[in-house]
């Protein structure tokens, strides 16, 4: 049986999940059907370079965070709003 191979844009993206989404590398896995330890070494690869001096000001690091998290629940909300409409629908559907 052959390993399945990736390239560095899916390994990328993988990374991106789990340091910039707030995934969890179990639950990257899970969800892109890779083995979690793979992720781990991915995230360790690809993912940015941990900086001795920080990444920026304490205010810098609040924005940019502050930043992920409203564009995150704007996805959530839009996902939540999809999900009504389809109970809704598959209400009817059962009456």
């Amino acid at each position: 049986m052959s390993r399945k191979r990736y390239d560095d844009e899916f390994k990328i993206g993988a990374a991106k999940l789990v340091r910039e989404q707030g995934y969890t590398v179990k639950k990257a896995a899970e969800n892109l059907g890779v083995d979690s330890g793979s992720i781990r070494r991915w995230v360790r690869e690809f993912g940015p370079a941990p900086s001795l001096s920080g990444s920026g000001t304490t205010a810098e690091q609040f924005q940019r965070e502050n930043t992920r998290l409203r564009e995150e629940n704007r996805r959530l909300l839009i996902e939540r709003e999809i999900l009504k409409k389809a109970a809704t629908f598959f209400a009817k559907e059962l009456t």
